[in-house]
């Protein structure tokens, strides 16, 4: 069917600005006159042009005329508000555009069928529902932001054969703080490019302390996460790179009187039993719409136990430590393997 078509195409395109655009959605928008395209576009990085915009801003001069003939699909109902951007239903009536296509709507309260409503009453013949459960899949973390009030939460971690994510204390080297790789290089790469998709990384007191990590995305080419740093007795020191205030980092602890820095703030949480909601809260509360958590065996654990993700991502290396600190335990069965060179990646969604 054309509308499928074109909306995958929506999809494609939105593909390309999904990480710039939070905390906003990444839509795509594709007009087409006569089963021609002669528009696309997708979200700007936060602050610019929706999607629609540039799909407009976009036809060449002589098919500009065919813009009040034409079909104009759209990933994800337009907007209806002022926010950084003028209102996208605004723009799509003052084109006469006379047919929208919809993926579906937004769950935005400043949204919610608001635009559809207006197009509608506009006179604008309106379809909606087209690859919805792939749009919704798309924007899955906008989504799960706006219905459930809490980030989009990603659990990573590598194990080996036997099931340990750190090998005994003895094995560790004690001279440098510095990871112990169980996966390969190819597998590293991928997590990189993970955290240039997510807003937030999340690690706790004793990865810092044992891996030193940066957090990072040295290896791939995009933004770097804000670091969430849980860090209740204030154990972790200005030597480790967390506080390199290079990149933006938030430490939770139960340690009063600090003072924030440029790049570095401090707020106090109850490390209680409830504390991957009250996390979950914060970050809420911080429009941070996305996170992956690549803490340690008990960061994990909390989030699993709390029923609190939605994505685990779970590498498999071939390498036996014979003891150490096991991995996480998470029950039922992967929605997806993958090889991932020597390494074995196992997807787990959790659509509770």
């Amino acid at each position: 069917m054309d509308h499928e078509i074109y909306m995958q195409r929506c999809l494609e395109l939105a593909a390309n600005g999904l990480r710039a655009a939070m905390p906003n959605p990444c839509v795509g928008s594709v007009l087409v006159h006569e089963g021609r395209i002669i528009g696309e576009g997708y979200t700007s990085a936060y602050g610019g042009p929706h999607g629609e915009v540039n799909c407009f801003n976009s036809v060449k001069e002589q098919d500009r005329h065919h813009i009040p003939h034409a079909t104009l699909y759209v990933s994800l109902e337009p907007c209806s508000h002022y926010g950084k951007t003028p209102p996208c239903c605004d723009l799509i009536i003052q084109q006469q555009i006379p047919n929208i296509v919809i993926g579906t709507t937004d769950p935005h309260e400043k949204v919610a069928g608001e635009g559809i409503r207006r197009l509608r009453e506009a006179g604008k013949n309106v379809i909606v529902g087209v690859l919805e459960k792939e749009c919704r899949e798309f924007n899955r973390r906008f989504f799960t932001f706006h219905e459930k009030k809490r980030p989009y939460i990603i659990l990573k971690w590598a194990e080996t054969a036997d099931g340990y994510i750190a090998p005994p204390t003895e094995k560790r080297e004690n001279t440098e703080k510095k990871p112990y790789w169980i996966t390969g290089p190819y597998a590293r790469q991928l997590v990189h490019k993970w955290r240039s998709e997510e807003m937030a990384i999340l690690a706790g007191t004793q990865t810092v302390i044992d891996d030193n990590p940066q957090l990072d995305v040295r290896d791939w080419t995009g933004l770097n996460p804000v670091r969430i740093i849980l860090d209740r007795n204030g154990r972790i020191s200005n030597r480790y790179a967390v506080k390199n205030l290079k990149i933006k980092s938030i430490f939770l602890t139960e340690v009063t009187g600090l003072s924030n820095l440029e790049n570095l703030e401090y707020e106090n949480i109850s490390f209680d039993e409830n504390i991957a909601t009250t996390i979950a809260n914060v970050l809420y509360h911080r429009t941070i719409q996305s996170v992956i958590v690549e803490g340690g065996q008990q960061t994990l654990q909390l989030f699993i136990d709390a029923g609190l993700w939605d994505e685990a991502r779970i590498f498999k290396g071939k390498s036996v430590f014979n003891g150490g600190t096991k991995a996480p335990s998470l029950t039922g069965a992967p929605t997806k393997k993958l090889s991932i060179a020597e390494d074995e990646l196992l997807i787990f969604r959790n659509y509770g």
